[in-house]
């Protein structure tokens, strides 16, 4: 048994030389405890000691693959150790969890206005600059044009004070072997699209090949994550701590709406803003996200500035 396992280890018993009074002649921990103390013939054999390595950077550490037939035959348990990567986001995940007032406000945003831009822009974009449009670009920018309006969102909390960044660094959640890193765009208010894909793509790339540096995945003012890349339909994202607010992005799907009285089919995407309570009222959260939605299903206000 587990417990069982983890004792014997500490006390330095071989539980092979134990018989077991469990089901089907498992050990126990109480069958463990009988042996604590007793000669040294239920020692068990010292491991030999293990090679030592060069120490890597944290990002270069994956966690040993699961054998999933393992785990499958019987009713075994595998343990496999937290890379120092996953231990680091656990951890930060708990203190959002354990120090922000968390509320999460939701609202839905009609993206045929947003695929019909790179439809007919498209080709002559990706000619002139060598990357493809996407989505991110957009959503990027609506949350830019939507912080400026509300700078609230876009501060963080020090101690008792509220600091107001005049900057807007995004952290950009992506995927990677080690499990989800959030790279940051910096001063993504003075990039083009173009700009903003060429460093998403960049990112996306690195974070494949664990070539992301420490000094990339720290800081932030907003956080935007996309699951709809992995087909969720809806989320409450967790905030990156320290800061305020982080927008989730979901799939897009056409969906039964009404348009003047008439019941059409749109390509819908729900969008969730976790947000800060203790700093962002309510009003703020959802004027916010109203004005994320507006922009996106009016492009031309992202270019000019409405």
């Amino acid at each position: 048994m587990p417990a069982a396992r983890k004792l014997a280890t500490e006390q330095g018993i071989d539980t092979s030389k134990i018989q077991g009074s469990g089901r089907d002649g498992r050990v126990t921990k109480a069958d463990v405890l009988e042996h604590v103390g007793k000669p040294a013939s239920y020692a068990a054999a010292a491991a030999p000691p293990a090679p030592v390595a060069a120490e890597k950077p944290a990002l270069a550490q994956p966690s040993p693959p699961v054998d999933i037939e393992q785990i499958l035959a019987g009713r075994p348990e595998q343990r496999v150790p937290m890379s120092r990567l996953r231990q680091r986001v656990a951890e930060r995940l708990v203190q959002s969890q354990a120090t922000a007032a968390i509320l999460t406000t939701f609202n839905e945003v009609n993206m045929q206005p947003v695929m019909d831009l790179r439809k007919r822009h498209q080709e002559r974009f990706e000619k002139e600059h060598g990357v493809r449009l996407g989505f991110m670009s957009f959503f990027v920018k609506a949350a830019v044009h939507a912080l400026k309006r509300f700078p609230v969102v876009n501060a963080s909390i020090d101690g008792t004070d509220v600091v107001y960044h005049g900057y807007f660094d995004i952290g950009i959640a992506v995927g990677s072997p080690r499990g989800l890193v959030v790279p940051i765009l910096r001063d993504a208010d003075r990039l083009g699209f173009a700009g903003i894909e060429k460093a998403i793509a960049d990112f996306g790339k690195r974070a494949q090949d664990g070539k992301l540096a420490i000094e990339e995945l720290t800081g932030g003012t907003f956080s935007i994550s996309n699951g709809g890349v992995f087909g969720s339909m809806l989320s409450t994202p967790i905030i990156n701590p320290p800061q305020s607010a982080i927008l989730g992005v979901h799939a897009t799907k056409e969906r039964a709406v009404v348009e003047a009285g008439q019941i059409v089919a749109r390509p819908m995407n729900y969008l969730a803003l976790s947000y800060d309570h203790r700093i962002i009222d309510g009003r703020e959260a959802v004027l916010f996200l109203v004005a994320i939605k507006d922009a996106l299903e009016d492009p031309a206000r992202l270019v000019l500035e409405i």
